[in-house]
C-alpha cells in the first residue's frame, strides 16, 4: 500500500505480507474508496480517543443487557456482547450480488424443503440420495404430508458468507430451524450510531429497518385466520439458552409475546398462551427451538422446551410456525455438493453464490477422496447430537486422532462430509489497541414477503484470530457491526425506523410465566433488603457494643444473633456449638453474608434475584441494569472467611443502596398494569412475611429491660422506622409503642396493616377466573389476614403470660398471620401460575 494519505499511514503499521487484504486494498495496492472515506475518518481519532470509544461501547452494551450465553462455561452465563470498534464493511456492488445469490438460495432451499416432506421428486430422479435425508435427525416422519397452506413455507433463511482471499464470496452454512443474530446486528448498529456517529460521514449506509418490517408483515400473513389481532409469539428456551438476549429484544422490538414451552398448551388442537386472564389463542410462532424439542408428545420425548400436541394443532391447518417444524434437515452440510444440481432442477439456473466444496461420504469416490486428504480439509458430521461441535479441522489433529477420526467414518460413511478449507481474507480490527487483522465470517438474513424473498442490508459478522477457519461466539469471537455502501440515491439513515402501527398490549397480555417471575423479583428484592439491613444492625451492635464488661450488650448481642438464623433461615446458624460462635461470630456472619452455596445467605438470595431478573430482562430500563450490575460487581467473588467487619458493613451498605434504587426505579418506571401489580404485590408479601418472622424473633420472649430496649431498637433500625417512632411518640422506645408502629399504624409504610391494605387492592383487581360472586381463595385469606389485624388489641399483645417470660398472645398472632401469608402465596401461585382450573374452565366453554 502507498503511504501517501493520512488514512493509509494511519493502518499501514498493522500491514503483514503473510496476509490476504483482499477485502479493502484494491489492485492496484491503494483503500478501496470506502475503506479510504472510513479511515479518513478514523484517521480524526487520537489512539486515546478511539479507547475511550470502545469503553463506551462496553458500558452501552452493558447497560443495554445485551449478553451472551458460553454453554459449559460456569461463568458465560449472562457474559457481556463484544463490539469491534471498526465495522466490516460490503461495497454496494458486491452486495448486489451477494443480495440476489441469496434469494436464489432462498427460493431453491424453499422448493427443496417442500419437496422433502412432499413430492419426494429430488430422491425419486437421483438428484439427491435417499440415506442423506433419512438418516439425519432433521428430518422428521411426522411432518411429512403436513399441508403447507403458503407458497413460501422457509419464513427465515440465513447464511454464513466468507470471502476468499482471491475476493470471491463463498456459502459456509445454512441456517434454516431458527437463524440467530439479527437482534444483535440491529444492537450493533444502534451501538456504533450513538457512539461513533462521526464515522458514518460520507459513506451512505443502509439502513436494517426494512428486513424487520418485512417480517412483521410475514408473520401477520401466515397466520391461518387473518384478524386484526393475531397473536404472535416467539418461542424462546429460556433464559440460560446462548441467545436469550436476542429473544427477549426482539419481542420487545417487534412487539411480540417472550413464552416458553410451559406458557403455552394445545386444547382441542388449537395452541393457547396462558395469561393472568386466562388462556388467549395463539395464531403464530416464532420459534427459537430447535424443531424436534417442540412436542415432546410425538418428537423428543424427553424435551422439557416444547408444547405437548402442537404437532397435531400444526396439522390441523390452527397454528402456524415460523420456519416450520422439520425445516433443520436444510442445515445439513451433506446437501452442500448436490445444491447445483438442484438449483438445475429447481430453477434452471446456476448458483450465484456458489456453496465451499464438499465431499459427502456416502459415496464411495468421494470418501475416499476424504480419507486421503484429511489433514486439508474441515470434517463435518451432517447432524449434532450434542453442544459439542460438529466441525473439526484435520490440519489440527493428532495421528491417533486422524486414524480414529478414520475409522468413524468407515464405519458410518453417511454421517460424514469434507469441506474445503477456505484461505478467507483479513479485515481490519481493533485489538488490544492497536488495529491488526482478523477471520471474519459473515452472517446475513432473509424473510419472505409478497413476491420474494427480503434480505438484511447488514447482517452479524464474527471475527477471529488469523488462520482460524473455524468461528463461532461459543468459541470467544468478536462481532463487528456491517455496513452494505448504499447507492447514492438511497435515502441514508443509521438507526432502524419503525413503519408498523403498533397494537398497544391488552390487560391479560402478561404470560402466567412473566407474572410468576416479576412476582419472584419483588419477593427475591425485599428478601436481600430486608437481609442486608438486619444484618448490618447486628454488625453494628457487635462492632459498637461494649462485649467485655456490659453484661445486657452480651446477651443483647446472643439473642440478636439467635434471632439472625431465624429471620435468614440459615439453620442451624447461631444455635449450634452456640458458645463458641458467640465468642467469635464473625465467621458465621460472613458466612450469612457471602457464602453462595449456603441457603438463605444474602449473596445465595442475590443470585435468585439475579435469576429472575435476568429471565425478565425487556422489563427493566438501562437505569436499573447499572444498578444490578453494580450489586453484582460488589459480591462478585464473594466468600472470604478473612473479610474485615468494615468491609463486610460497606457491602451491606452498597448492597441496601443499590436495592433501593432498584426498587425505587421500577416504582417510577414500570407501567401501572399487571406486571407491576405481580412485582410489587410480590414485595409486599415478603415485606410482611419478613417483618413478622423478626417480630416473632426479637419481640416475644420478656428480658430485662435494657437488653428488650436493644431489641426493640434494632427491630426499629432494621426497617428504618426509628426516625419515624421518636417523631410520632416522642417517648422512650416501648413494647407497646412498636407494636403499634409496625403493625397497626396505617401511616406507616413499613408497617404490616400499610403493606395488607395495598395487597389487598392488589389481588382483588386480579382477573376473575371462577364464576360466581363468591371471594376467591387468595381474596378469603388475604380479608382474614387484615381483619386478624385490624381486631387486635395492642395492649393485649404487649401482656406477658402468667410466667413473665414470654408475650404468648403475641407469639400466636404472628404465628397464625404468618401462616395467613403463606397460604397467600401458595393460594395465588396455584390459580394463576399452575392452571389446573383455567384449563378445566375453557374446555367446558368449548364443549357447549
Amino acid at each position: 500500500m502507498t503511504a501517501n494519505t493520512p488514512e493509509a499511514s494511519f493502518i499501514e503499521h498493522f500491514l503483514n505480507p503473510n496476509y490476504s487484504y483482499a477485502e479493502f486494498v484494491g489492485k492496484d495496492a491503494n483503500l478501496q474508496p470506502h475503506w479510504n472515506t472510513f479511515f479518513n475518518s478514523l484517521s480524526g481519532f487520537s489512539p486515546s480517543d478511539i479507547e475511550a470509544r470502545r469503553q463506551d461501547i462496553f458500558r452501552m452494551l452493558r447497560e443495554n443487557g445485551v449478553t451472551y450465553n458460553i454453554y459449559g462455561d460456569p461463568s458465560g452465563l449472562n457474559r457481556p456482547w463484544n463490539l469491534d470498534i471498526i465495522p466490516y464493511l460490503i461495497d454496494k456492488t458486491e452486495w448486489a450480488t451477494i443480495e440476489s445469490g441469496l434469494v436464489q438460495r432462498a427460493e431453491l432451499l424453499n422448493l427443496i424443503l417442500k419437496d422433502i416432506y412432499g413430492e419426494r421428486r429430488l430422491v425419486r430422479n437421483g438428484i439427491l440420495p435417499a440415506e442423506l435425508i433419512y438418516n439425519h435427525i432433521g428430518f422428521l416422519r411426522q411432518c411429512v404430508g403436513v399441508k403447507q397452506l403458503h407458497q413460501r413455507s422457509l419464513i427465515l433463511y440465513s447464511a454464513d458468507l466468507a470471502r476468499s482471499t482471491n475476493g470471491s464470496v463463498w456459502v459456509l452454512n445454512d441456517r434454516t430451524q431458527a437463524p440467530s443474530g439479527s437482534g444483535y446486528a440491529l444492537e450493533n448498529r444502534i451501538t456504533m450510531a450513538r457512539v461513533l456517529p462521526e464515522l458514518f460521514n460520507d459513506l451512505q449506509v443502509r439502513h436494517l429497518s426494512a428486513y424487520f418490517e418485512t417480517l412483521r408483515q410475514s408473520l401477520h400473513e401466515i397466520a391461518p385466520v387473518k384478524k386484526q389481532d393475531t397473536r404472535i409469539v416467539i418461542l424462546t428456551p429460556g433464559p440460560s439458552n446462548e441467545t436469550y438476549f436476542e429473544h427477549s429484544y426482539l419481542s420487545t422490538y417487534m412487539g411480540f409475546t417472550l413464552v416458553q414451552g410451559d406458557d403455552l398448551m394445545v386444547i382441542d388442537n388449537h395452541v393457547w398462551l396462558k395469561t393472568l386472564g386466562g388462556l388467549e389463542k395463539v395464531d403464530v410462532i416464532l420459534r427459537r427451538v430447535d424443531d424436534s424439542f417442540c412436542d415432546p408428545l410425538e418428537l423428543k420425548d424427553d424435551s422439557k422446551l416444547g408444547v405437548p400436541g402442537l404437532m397435531q394443532a400444526v396439522r390441523s391447518g390452527n397454528v402456524s410456525i415460523a420456519n416450520p417444524l422439520g425445516s433443520g434437515i436444510l442445515e445439513n452440510p451433506g446437501l452442500m455438493p448436490f445444491m447445483q444440481s438442484m438449483s438445475r432442477y429447481f430453477l434452471n439456473q446456476d448458483l450465484v453464490l456458489p456453496s465451499i466444496a464438499s465431499w459427502w461420504c456416502g459415496q464411495p469416490k468421494e470418501m475416499q477422496y476424504v480419507l486421503d486428504n484429511i489433514q486439508s480439509l474441515v470434517i463435518k458430521k451432517i447432524h449434532k447430537v450434542s453442544r459439542a461441535s460438529t466441525s473439526v479441522d484435520g490440519a489440527s489433529l493428532t495421528e491417533k486422532q486422524i486414524e480414529d477420526l478414520k475409522q468413524s467414518i468407515k464405519a458410518h460413511p453417511y454421517l460424514y462430509v469434507g469441506q474445503e478449507k477456505i484461505s478467507i481474507t483479513s479485515t481490519p480490527s481493533f485489538i488490544n489497541g492497536k488495529i491488526e487483522p482478523r477471520t471474519a465470517l459473515f452472517r446475513t438474513y432473509l424473510t419472505s414477503n409478497t413476491y420474494s424473498y427480503t434480505a438484511l442490508s447488514g447482517g452479524l459478522t464474527r471475527t477471529a484470530p488469523n488462520n482460524n477457519f473455524l468461528i463461532s461466539n461459543q468459541l470467544g469471537s468478536i462481532s463487528k457491526d456491517t455496513w452494505v455502501i448504499a447507492p447514492e440515491d438511497e435515502y441514508r439513515t443509521i438507526m432502524p425506523k419503525d413503519q408498523i402501527e403498533v397494537v398497544a398490549s391488552k390487560k391479560g397480555d402478561i404470560t402466567s410465566r412473566t407474572a410468576e417471575n416479576l412476582f419472584w423479583v419483588g419477593r427475591y428484592a425485599e428478601r436481600v433488603l430486608g437481609t442486608a439491613r438486619f444484618l448490618r444492625t447486628v454488625m453494628r451492635f457487635i462492632t459498637e457494643g461494649n462485649r467485655h464488661s456490659q453484661s445486657n450488650d452480651i446477651e443483647t448481642e446472643q439473642h440478636l444473633l439467635e434471632a439472625l438464623t431465624h429471620y435468614t433461615v440459615t439453620y442451624p446458624g447461631f444455635l449450634e456449638d452456640a458458645e463458641k460462635k458467640f465468642a467469635n461470630p464473625w465467621s458465621e456472619l460472613n458466612s450469612i453474608l457471602f457464602d453462595e452455596q449456603r441457603s438463605g445467605s444474602l449473596v445465595y438470595n442475590f443470585r435468585l434475584f439475579c435469576r429472575v431478573v435476568y429471565a425478565e430482562r425487556d422489563h427493566w430500563s438501562t437505569d436499573t441494569w447499572r444498578v444490578i450490575w453494580s450489586m453484582e460487581n460488589v459480591l462478585k467473588g464473594t466468600y472470604a472467611s478473612d473479610t474485615t467487619h468494615i468491609r463486610a458493613l460497606n457491602v451491606l451498605d452498597s448492597i441496601i443502596t443499590s436495592m433501593v434504587a432498584f426498587i425505587g426505579l421500577n416504582r417510577e418506571s414500570i407501567s401501572r398494569e399487571q406486571g407491576w401489580i405481580m412485582l410489587d404485590m410480590g414485595r409486599k408479601i415478603e415485606q410482611c412475611m419478613l417483618l413478622t418472622s423478626m417480630l416473632r424473633s426479637t419481640l416475644v420472649n420478656k428480658h430485662d429491660e435494657q437488653v428488650d430496649y436493644n431489641l426493640q431498637e434494632a427491630v426499629l433500625k432494621s426497617n428504618e422506622t426509628l426516625v419515624n417512632y421518636r417523631y410520632k411518640y416522642r417517648v422512650h422506645i416501648q413494647h407497646t409503642l412498636v407494636l403499634e408502629l409496625m403493625l397497626l399504624d396505617p401511616n406507616n409504610p413499613r408497617s404490616i396493616i400499610y403493606q395488607l391494605d395495598r395487597l389487598k387492592a392488589y389481588l382483588s383487581n386480579l382477573p376473575k377466573l371462577q364464576d360466581g360472586f363468591s371471594l376467591q381463595p387468595h381474596e378469603k385469606l388475604i380479608f382474614e389476614a387484615y381483619s386478624l389485624l385490624k381486631l387486635a388489641n395492642r395492649e393485649q399483645l404487649s401482656t406477658p403470660d402468667e410466667t413473665g417470660a414470654q408475650f404468648k398472645l403475641l407469639d400466636e398472632f404472628l404465628e397464625k398471620l404468618y401462616d395467613l401469608l403463606f397460604n397467600i402465596t401458595g393460594a395465588v401461585s396455584k390459580l394463576y401460575f399452575k392452571h389446573a382450573q383455567k384449563q378445566k374452565q375453557l374446555f367446558s366453554a368449548e364443549s357447549f
